[in-house]
């Protein structure tokens, strides 16, 4: 069955520039290689409730195994720790995908 990972965070204020260069060069990229799909990222650029994040990311996997093994890698835990650089308020939950709109 297919897993979904989102993830959410907020970018660090006045790394808006760096991020979005990591994000594009380093980020998906690497996360691609290790076998992420990703299938959707939303940035919001107003919200009234301050304690929700401004950025959701989406990234699908064929399986549960695929998932597990992809959190659990060395690469994963490197490209992450980086990204911490550019945001905070970071959170990930796997899901199992319905194929309807999920949060």
């Amino acid at each position: 069955m297919t897993m979904k990972l989102i993830m959410n965070w907020d970018i660090k204020i006045g790394r808006d520039q760096e991020y979005f260069e990591f994000i594009v060069r380093e980020w998906v990229p690497a996360t691609q290689r290790l076998g992420l799909q990703t299938i959707g990222a939303w940035y919001s650029i107003y919200t009234r409730d301050t304690d929700q994040p401004r950025i959701m990311a989406e990234a699908i996997t064929d399986d549960r195994d695929t998932m597990r093994n992809i959190l659990r890698s060395p690469d994963w835990k490197r490209i992450q720790e980086k990204l911490k650089d550019y945001v905070e308020n970071y959170t990930q939950k796997v899901v199992f995908t319905s194929g309807d709109f999920q949060i």
